[in-house]
């Protein structure tokens, strides 16, 4: 009987050792063992990811409302920028960070910033350029940053950190996430409240101080004729500039709007200064990455006699 129940051992041992080296497998599993197959997870489904889903959400209908009611549009913009530090807290503590929802909160930020100071350029047409060039250089600096981290740190090194001998001040920006926090929040703030002046304070928009004749007021009321193409039916008011002046007119409150200007400009003005210094310190990395590489391929380099 032993000797049947050791043979029998011995074919199966064989029967698995033949299916595994036909499977490819160099590990044979231990008998009885259940193959449990491999879990995945959905990254787009992490808590974090759909918090900046939500911003998102919130951001279209900030858009939405921004050309005539500026105070649901500052709500719906405030509190998308503020869940900005709630996915962060969530990747933490749900140990759930990941790269996408990194690069997912990067644009989010950039496209909200830049909607909004689209808008300020339409509102304030003399300081458009400097509206534009805000734009181009947040653009700029993050992605010449994200793109100098990847080359040079790696792949699997974040945007985030940044080594104090790169720079103290994107070193501290960074890895203080009061400092992060304080500096985005206060960037954000500043450029809201210009834009609830833009509504409210005639000193910087002056056709604040006309008046709205009461047959202008009644034929925006009603609305104007809607034409038959589609983008009619789905922007029923295809004068929203005319109810832009009307909106404004409302004559808002510009007491606090100039307050949280004031106390939040020095935090922008330094918020683009760090973008600068990301910038210049960003395209310097990536220059030493070039004359490395160049040198290791024999370019450049002087003949010596």
């Amino acid at each position: 009987m032993a000797g049947a129940r050791t043979r029998r051992q011995a074919a199966a041992e064989q029967q698995e050792a033949a299916a595994h080296a036909g499977n490819g497998e160099a590990q044979v599993t231990p008998r009885g063992a259940d193959a449990v197959p491999e879990s995945t997870e959905n990254v787009f489904l992490f808590w974090p990811n759909i918090i900046g889903y939500w911003r998102i959400v919130l951001a279209i209908g900030a858009l939405w409302y921004m050309p005539l009611h500026p105070r649901t549009c500052s709500a719906l913009y405030s509190v998308s920028c503020l869940l900005d530090a709630l996915d962060g807290y969530a990747a933490r503590y749900l140990n759930q960070s990941t790269k996408f929802g990194a690069v997912l909160d990067m644009v989010t930020d950039r496209c909200t910033t830049a909607c909004l100071l689209v808008f300020l350029s339409s509102a304030f047409p003399r300081w458009a350029i400097l509206f534009q060039g805000l734009i181009s250089l947040d653009f700029a600096s993050h992605y010449v940053h994200m793109y100098a981290t990847l080359a040079m740190g790696g792949s699997d090194t974040s945007h985030k950190n940044v080594d104090k001998s790169r720079s103290k001040i994107l070193n501290l920006y960074y890895t203080n996430k009061t400092v992060l926090f304080v500096c985005c929040a206060l960037n954000e703030a500043f450029f809201i409240a210009l834009y609830l002046l833009s509504f409210s304070s005639p000193l910087l928009s002056p056709n604040l101080l006309k008046t709205v004749p009461n047959h202008a007021v009644e034929a925006i009321h009603r609305g104007a004729e809607v034409n038959s193409s589609l983008l009619s039916h789905i922007f029923t008011n295809p004068y929203s500039a005319g109810a832009l002046e009307l909106a404004r007119a409302n004559k808002m409150d510009s007491f606090w709007p100039w307050v949280f200007a004031g106390i939040s400009f020095p935090i922008m003005a330094l918020k683009q200064i760090i973008n600068v210094i990301q910038l210049v310190k960003a395209s310097r990395w990536l220059a030493e990455g070039d004359i490395k590489s160049r040198r290791e391929r024999g370019i450049g380099l002087k003949k010596t006699a």
